[in-house]
């Protein structure tokens, strides 16, 4: 099978471009021809069941794993945060954000990093001192250091308490406006969805089932005109809601059940 993993020079726009990929581990694929290109500058949300393939396809992005066939082409610049800090517990914050960096004055491109995520006062503290919002925006500072074209975020507020994923947001969007990147965020929480993105793609059994435009403006409530409506549809993709199609009796018996089903996702 042909597969190829192609990093796009700086002098390249940083669109992503993916054409026929298709990945499994032996057995039944995962991903199954999936073509996509996302926007210079845009911000994507990636939704799906769990076992839908969208840590799959955000591995393959990040140069993780090789697609089994087709191309995807990424900017040769792109950092990735994941659900959990991965701090190294025996560095100083600074150092954890530096590591593997190859630049003049590494402590002060640390300090202007978690400046903007508001933890300069924290760059000589070690990990396990951190509360789990502050280790997330040392990984944020950690990615953003970089300056990378793409950055993936891989459930990066989850394991954060609903207060806390509030502010997150608010820093991510302040951080994709003043640093221009790419953005593709694989997510359960459509509410996190309709929030943060332009676009939102939902992945079902390996394929993209829906690509929906978000066009509402920032900053975003729920209670705000056409946000329920966005969501009706994205759940109804989801399996939690039904179709427009289905009776109005069975809309109402599962509508009744869908806060118990959005958390089983």
């Amino acid at each position: 099978m042909r597969h190829d993993l192609h990093a796009v020079g700086a002098g390249s726009k940083p669109t992503v471009t993916i054409a026929n990929l298709t990945q499994s581990f032996g057995g039944p694929n995962i991903l199954d021809d999936i073509d996509l290109t996302l926007e210079p500058a845009s911000f994507v949300a990636l939704l799906g069941r769990s076992g839908s393939g969208k840590s799959t396809l955000l591995r393959l992005l990040a140069g993780l794993d090789q697609p089994k066939s087709g191309r995807v082409q990424v900017p040769q610049k792109r950092a990735v945060v994941f659900q959990e800090p991965r701090l190294m517990p025996w560095k100083r914050v600074w150092r954890n954000i530096t590591l593997g960096l190859h630049v003049d004055e590494p402590r002060q491109r640390a300090v202007q990093a978690l400046q903007e995520v508001h933890l300069g006062h924290r760059i000589d503290a070690w990990p396990l001192t951190l509360s789990g919002g502050e280790a997330q925006r040392v990984a944020l500072a950690r990615a953003l250091v970089r300056e990378p074209k793409l950055l993936l975020l891989d459930e990066p507020f989850a394991a954060l308490d609903a207060l806390t994923r509030l502010k997150m947001h608010e820093l991510v969007l302040a951080l994709w406006r003043e640093h221009k990147p790419t953005v593709l965020i694989v997510t359960h929480d459509v509410d996190e969805a309709l929030t943060l993105s332009d676009r939102v793609l939902v992945l079902t059994e390996g394929r993209i089932s829906l690509d929906l435009p978000i066009a509402l403006p920032r900053p975003r409530r729920a209670s705000q005109p056409g946000f329920e409506q966005l969501r009706g549809r994205l759940l109804a993709e989801l399996g939690v809601l039904p179709s427009p199609a289905a009776e109005p009796k069975e809309s109402k018996v599962l509508a009744e059940n869908v806060n118990k089903a959005v958390a089983q996702i």
